[in-house]
């Protein structure tokens, strides 16, 4: 449990410091691409600004994290519960929330400062609660359903991002924090790990899972950053990586809280969803009297003349 736990809280700084320099190195781009009239006709980043995003040196070093993390977090999703590991790595949200002051310029509010409490204080009941991880035994057929389930969510969150353009930051963190719970689901059924054969690894569904939903989920985080608040958008984030695996786990795989834990483990669950639902109400440019770093929508001639989708 400890290990697990260590390896969770690993994660969680690599993914929170990554989420910033990401941010950092999306808005330079988007500054550029919209300084230059290459949005889309909603007035969110072209496709090529997206790319060019994942260019920048800040960008660069922020997925280098992500990756690393990523290797933590499907390790702690072996060793840990899933509502405790989605959770653990969740929070997230508090180191991106502090590094934002510095790199970002953004000062949290009281009501922030609050939420990041709340958060704090569910992650102990949690880890307070939490009892032995369930075996993540399931049929054939549920790898396939993860993965069928992985394309829509990724494919068609892509489309509807699009059509709402520079009004879908909220909603492209959220689809992201699904395909990255989506994600931490297909590590813990992936077959072929223990004991390692690759042939099984290789036709196992769930490994594509695994890629569709980590890939397009990094890409839907990246054009939450650029159109949104960092910290709302990372907020999406949790509540979509963080209900839906907890829940799966539980109802399917077998997790559990220890015996007689379970109100603390609900109250924890509870508390740092709406923690991080109340981070990303209150974690709006406006609210922290700055002004707003959504990609302003582009006029009519231009929005016509631009072709690429987000």
């Amino acid at each position: 449990m400890l290990i697990g736990l260590l390896t969770a809280v690993a994660a969680s700084i690599c993914y929170g410091t990554g989420s910033v320099l990401q941010a950092v190195g999306s808005r330079k781009s988007a500054r550029r691409e919209n300084a230059a009239g290459r949005v889309t006709q909603h007035g969110g980043p072209s496709l090529s600004s997206t790319a060019k995003a994942a260019m920048t040196w800040e960008f660069v070093v922020g997925t280098i994290l992500d990756f690393v993390g990523f290797g933590l977090g499907a390790l702690a999703a072996r060793l840990l519960p899933l509502f405790l590991s989605q959770t653990v790595i969740s929070a997230n949200l508090v180191i991106t929330a502090v590094l934002s002051i510095k790199l970002l310029g953004i000062r949290l509010n009281r009501a922030e400062q609050v939420s990041i409490g709340v958060v704090c204080s569910a992650l102990v009941l949690l880890a307070t609660a939490a009892g032995a991880e369930g075996s993540g035994d399931t049929p054939i057929a549920t790898h396939w359903w993860l993965l069928g389930i992985s394309l829509l969510l990724i494919v068609g969150g892509t489309v509807v991002v699009r059509m709402l353009g520079a009004r879908a930051a909220i909603l492209a963190g959220l689809l992201s924090g699904l395909g990255f719970g989506a994600l931490g689901v297909g590590v813990r059924v992936l077959n072929g790990i223990d004991p390692f054969d690759p042939g099984v690894l290789l036709r196992d569904p769930a490994l594509y899972a695994i890629l569709v939903a980590g890939i397009g989920g990094m890409y839907l985080h990246t054009v939450a950053l650029q159109i949104g608040s960092v910290n709302g958008a990372t907020a999406a984030l949790v509540v979509g990586e963080t209900v839906l695996p907890g829940a799966i786990g539980v109802l399917w795989l077998g997790d559990a809280s220890r015996p007689g834990f379970a109100w603390v483990a609900v109250t924890g669950f509870v508390c740092a969803v709406a923690g991080a639902v109340a981070v990303a109400w209150f974690g709006s440019p406006e609210g922290h009297g700055s002004a707003p770093e959504a990609v302003p929508t582009a006029p009519a001639d231009e929005g016509a003349r631009t072709s690429a989708g987000v």
